[in-house]
């Protein structure tokens, strides 16, 4: 299996992964409910289909090390130690929010959904910077 095309597959579902939680923040504030819950699960299942590529590619590339010097390889281990240690954490909490909301459980969803869509958020938006900053730059 040729998995050298999959990190550009998994920067374009987090770069998706991303779009989708602004659409779905954006309902959920104009009050679209039924809107933001399709659009919310759509959010995960792109997150799911990412996490197994990404699964995917490790398992068969290995480890790839970032290969610049200077300033810019701190600023990428910076970025990529907050988003891998944020990305661990993602899922846990998507995973709960997601059985909250679905459970009508408004109070408890709100509460967890204010730490986790800042940080699904962060962890797709910094997985596309990740990727660019290894694979384009």
């Amino acid at each position: 299996m040729d998995v050298h095309s999959l990190p550009a597959v998994n920067a374009t579902l987090n770069g998706i992964a991303a779009v989708l939680l602004g659409i779905g923040y954006t309902f959920m504030r104009k009050g679209r409910i039924q809107a933001h819950k399709r659009v919310m699960l759509t959010a995960f299942s792109v997150s799911v289909v990412f996490l197994a590529c990404y699964l995917i590619y490790h398992f068969n590339a290995g480890l790839v090390y970032y290969q610049k010097t200077g300033l810019l390889r701190y600023v990428y281990l910076t970025i990529l130690t907050t988003h891998t240690s944020l990305a661990v954490i993602t899922p846990v909490l998507a995973i709960i929010t997601l059985r909250r909301g679905l459970r009508m459980d408004v109070e408890r969803h709100r509460a967890i959904a204010r730490w986790t869509f800042p940080i699904w958020m962060y962890v797709s938006v910094t997985g596309v910077v990740v990727y660019l900053m290894l694979y384009r730059f």
